[in-house]
Order: structure tokens, then sequence, then C-alpha cells
């Protein structure tokens, strides 16, 4: 066997790649995380944390969260943005803010605010609720509070109650009958809102996501509109409210040129506006900045072919040029990034709990006395090296076909069938092993390798944790979290323990391309494989749903600390949910269901087919097992 390396290891998964700085693989083959972008020296060992998570008796699958990635990443695009300013002699600030709707996690929301204290880091809310929770934890008077998203009367009100309380509530107006209704609102309460004004991008974006850009996009004011709404609020002698333009070209932006386009039509835009008399004060250049999903640096839609530095300075250079020319200040620059703060923080830790894989069938395959014709034709292409590997291919596949028809007509016994099946595998597999470097180009021959890989079973479901790998595709870096110091052996693609057929991963990235399965380590018999699902903190937390009603997953947040073994602490563990509370959550009565179950054991018990005392267990079972996961425990 050739030698394995740390370098091997890191050129199949690309941790580092797609890792950001925080994340990458250990002399001892355990992933190492390197939270804090201040002291890249402080690393925790994944092994570690896994050891004790076990002796804090939580249970696999869980959701790991490193804040310290979050207060980075929030440090790290407004200190880009303040050096950037600077260098370019630029006049006006930065004052982002955080949409919650990407993580709307109470803890994920406390902690962005927190490290963002110092620069005034805001919030943006796109709903009702959104806005409620926004209002709460968003106290900091010289912070933004972007509202976009369509409105009721509710949702105005609440955000000139927002304008009461002293905060810098901006109302982004998407289409024109909320302007009316804004107007109609403030004038009632005497309350003068602070009014953005969201422009359609004449340039469109790329992506999954460029249908959000361009004239047929949801939200947003034509330039007809924009002139409309600018004359309405001079009649009703409001003009002095208007004070943002915003625009957005799409989430997950990876191409760069898109950026300079859209910065270059909004910066020309804001300029005429300022011209008409419109005391604009800010520039909000919407979402868009993407990460590097897997790691090639390149346009692809899981990728970006750009640096945050790159992006903040196009962004900077790029209003400057424009109204440097047209003669207007500087606005101040709003963006409104989620998924860069917050994918990196979060991953999804579990294990694998089987595998699935027809060629590994263990049957006895030896001949008998008066064994069907198919059956020995099937052997004869085991070790039948001089045949052309296409031949063999094609003989096993016709014999399986008319094995197959046989035993429906009743003239092969099930024994039969078995045998050919478990030879049929045995062949494919001995063909594949036999393939070189001409005869692997062979389409069906270079199939063989997904046709033969196994199925790891995985303690999770992709509704839950992962729902955009199933909803649209998304490419999510999954690893194993240890024995990265020994060569994989085997090519997998994983599943997760739910009955749908959908539930499984579609996609892996491998070196530098992205395949249908992956390569990972044999399982060894009553040791534990868990793996990580990467870059899940962006969405993934809050779009799970209750398919097959497993709930959400228990949470580990974790802190790095330089005195503590390890270089970790766990700072808080919340539990996942129930058995009982997701069956609640869909309108079940389970003390109703417990009462019924141990009606029904009673019943038994009178019948004399249980005894009392097992009677009384069994039940106690069916409510342990209420109170508990709804996920595959450990086995003790």
């Amino acid at each position: 066997m050739s030698q394995w390396s740390i370098e091997d290891a890191e050129e199949l998964y690309g941790v580092k790649r797609w890792g950001a700085g925080y994340f990458s693989i250990g002399d001892h083959g355990n992933i190492q995380i390197s939270p804090n972008h201040r002291k890249p020296e402080v690393s925790i060992d994944m092994q570690e944390v896994l050891d004790e998570m076990k002796a804090e008796g939580i249970e696999f699958p869980a959701v790991i969260r490193f804040h310290d990635i979050l207060r980075s990443q929030v440090e790290i695009i407004n200190e880009t943005f303040r050096e950037t300013i600077t260098s370019a002699e630029y006049e006006g600030h930065y004052v982002g803010v955080y949409p919650i709707k990407v993580n709307q996690m109470r803890e994920v929301v406390e902690e962005i605010l927190d490290a963002g204290e110092p620069y005034n880091y805001g919030l943006e809310a796109g709903s009702k609720p959104e806005l409620m929770a926004v209002m709460a934890y968003n106290d900091n008077p010289e912070a933004l509070t972007i509202l976009n998203g369509y409105k009721d009367e509710d949702y105005l009100t609440l955000a000139l109650l927002g304008r009461h309380l002293g905060r810098r509530m901006i109302v982004v107006v998407e289409k024109f009958s909320e302007l009316e209704m804004l107007v109609r609102l403030a004038k009632k309460f005497k309350i003068d809102p602070l009014i953005g004004l969201r422009s359609k991008m004449m340039v469109r974006s790329t992506g999954k996501w460029s249908s959000s850009s361009g004239d047929r996009a949801k939200f947003g004011l034509s330039i007809a509109e924009i002139v409309n709404a600018i004359e309405y609020l001079k009649e009703n002698e409001m003009l002095h409210c208007a004070k943002l333009l915003h625009f957005h070209i799409g989430s997950q932006i990876s191409d760069i040129r898109k950026v300079k386009e859209a910065v270059t039509e909004g910066a020309r835009l804001y300029a005429k506006l300022v011209q008409m008399g419109v005391p604009l004060e800010y520039l909000d250049i919407g979402g868009g900045l993407g990460i590097d999903y897997d790691g090639s640096s390149t346009t692809t839609d899981s990728s970006r072919n750009y640096s945050t530095e790159e992006y903040v300075a196009d962004v900077v250079y790029g209003v400057k040029q424009i109204c440097d020319l047209e003669k207007v200040a500087h606005p101040n620059l709003v963006s409104e990034s989620g998924r860069a703060i917050t994918a990196h923080h979060s991953l999804v830790v579990t294990n694998v709990v089987g595998e699935v894989n027809p060629s590994s069938t263990d049957f006895d395959v030896e001949p008998e006395k008066g064994e069907h014709v198919l059956v020995s034709n099937m052997r004869e292409l085991i070790g039948a090296n001089d045949l052309h590997p296409q031949e063999r291919f094609n003989d096993a596949a016709a014999y399986k076909q008319s094995a197959y028809e046989a035993f429906k007509l009743g003239i092969l016994t099930i024994r039969e069938m078995a045998k050919i099946d478990t030879m049929y595998w045995m062949t494919l597999k001995d063909i594949h092993q036999s393939l070189d470097e001409e005869t692997s180009h062979i389409q069906e021959l270079g199939e063989l390798e997904d046709t033969l890989a196994s199925q790891y079973l995985a303690n999770m479901s992709i509704f839950q944790s992962a729902a955009d790998t199933w909803a649209i595709g998304q490419l999510l870096p999954i690893v194993p979290l240890t024995r990265l110091n020994e060569k994989p052996s085997v090519r997998v693609s994983i599943a997760d323990i739910t009955c749908d057929s959908d539930g499984k991963i579609g996609k892996y990235i491998e070196s530098n391309h992205i395949s249908d399965n992956i390569p990972m380590h044999k399982l060894n018999k009553g040791e534990s494989y868990p793996i990580g699902m990467f870059l899940t903190g962006a969405y993934q937390d809050v779009m799970g749903d209750m398919h097959n009603l497993f709930g959400r997953l228990a949470e580990v947040h974790i802190f790095s600390h330089d005195d503590e073994p390890g270089a970790f602490y766990i700072e808080e563990i919340v539990p996942g949910h129930s058995a009982e509370k997701v069956l609640e959550t869909m309108q079940y009565n389970t003390d109703y269901m417990a009462k019924m179950v141990k009606k029904s054991v009673d019943k038994q018990i009178r019948k004399g087919n249980l005894a009392p005392r097992e009677g009384v267990r069994w039940t106690d079972f069916y409510e342990r097992c209420l109170a508990g996961t709804t996920y595959l425990r450990h086995e003790k």
C-alpha cells in the first residue's frame, strides 16, 4: 500500500481550500479548528471536542457552533471596510447590518450584535416576526435597522414605534403602495420615518439566485417608480425622510464582475437622485458576498472568484469613482452580508450507523449438483480475466436479466437466484479491479466505480439538517473528523436514516472536482466513525422541516480559551427536540397517547398475556421513548 500523508488528505478533502483559515487537518489525522482570526496559533482538536461531548452525554447527531468564528467574521468584514475606506480616502462610513433571515437563532444574533457593538453593526429584518425580534435586540442607537420585505400596516406601525424609541430604523420601500401607507401612518402618528428606496437593477446576477435581480425581480421599484416616489414625497412634504438607496442582485454572487457592474449602476443612480435634491445619506449594496463552498475559487454556483478584500475594495473604490465624477458627497455604505458571516461557524456532526452495499453480501456460491445453467454461466465469469472487460460486463448483465425473468416464471429457486445475484456483484468488482487506462474510459465500465460504491448511513435527516442539499443542490463539504492520517479505502455516498429515497447527499467535493461519491475509511466493528457536514451556519440551521418527525438537533456552543484544557470550553448545551416535542408540534396529545398504550398493556395483563411487572416495564419504556431523542441512540 502506498504511503498516505496529511497532505494527501488535504488534497482529497480540500479542508484548507474551503475552511477560510478556520479548519485544517492536524498531524494526528483529526480536524483542527482555529476559530479566532486574531489568534491563529490557538487550535482545537475535534477529537477532544467529541470526547467532551461524549462525557457530557450528548448524543449524535448534533450541531456544533464555534462562536469565535462568528465574532471573527463580524470583525473581518467591518475592519476590512474601515481599512479600505481609510486607504481610499473615502469620505463616508461603513455601517453594515446582519440579515437575520440567514440564521435567526437567538444565540447567533446575540453573538453577532455583541461582536459588532464597536462597529455599530446593525440588523436587517424581512418580516414582521423578524422585525419584532430586531426591535428587542438591536438597541444600539448608532446602529441601523434595515426593514426589507413586503409590509402591511402593522409592520409599518412597528417601524414607527422603533423611531419613537430612538432607533435608526429605515423602511425600505419595495412597492409604491407601501410608500402611500407609510406616509399616511407617519402623518397619523406624527413621526418622521427614515425611508429607503429599493431599486430594481438592470444588471442581472448569475447562479441559483439570479432571478432576484433584473427587470423581473420580485422586489423593488423601477426607475420610473423611484421618480414617482420622489414626487410623492415632495407633495407630502416628506422628501427630507428619504435617506437610503438600496439594491440587491442576488445571494452567493460567484463572479466579482457582477459586483462591479451592480456597484457602478447603483452608485450612478444614487448620484443622480442626490443631484435631484433627494437628501440621501446611505447606499445599501445588499447581500451577495459569497463563500467558497467547494474551495475552487471559481465562478461556479458553490464558489467565488474573489476575496473579501477584493469585494470590499471594488465597492469602496467603485462608489468613490462615480460620486467624484458626479460631484456628490460619498454616501455611508451599508451591506447586508449574512452567508459570509454565519456559514463557517456551524457544522453538523453525526456518526455512520451502517453500510448498504449489495456487492458485499456474504452468501455461499459453491456449485451444487443439478444447478441451473444460468448459475454455472455466471460462476464462469468470476476471474475470467482472459475476456475483455466489456464482454464480461455484457455477459454478466445478460445472465442476471435472464435469471430475473426465469425466477419470475418459477424456473429458478430462491437459492439459485441468491447465488446469481451474489456472483454478479463479485464479477463487477473483479472487472472494476482489472480496468486499465484504456478500458476505464468505456462509459459503462467507467461507471462501475459509482455502481459499486457503498452507502454509509448517517444518523441524521437531510431534510432537517441540510435542506438546501436536497432542495436546490447546494454543495456542503463532508469530511471524516478523524482517521485522516489513514488512507481511505472505500468509495461511499451518504444516505440519512429517513424512509425517503431523496434522503441522501448527491454531490461531494473531491480534490479539484465534484463527484457523485467520495473516498472514506472502512468501518471498524465496535468503533464510532464520526463525520462532519461543514458550512451549515447559513440557512441550513433554520430551514429544517419535520420530515419523518425528526426534530431539531442538540446544539453545543464552543468558545476558545487559551487556559482551558484543549484550548476550548463548552459554554452551553441546547437539547434537541424530543419525540414528545415533535409529536406535539404536529398536534398529537402525548399524554393521551401514553394513556392509550397503557390501556392496551393493561388489557393484555388482564388476559394473562403479560405479567404485571413486565407490563409496567413496557409502559415505562414507551414513555421513555416519548421523552427521548428522535434519532438513533448510541449503542451502550
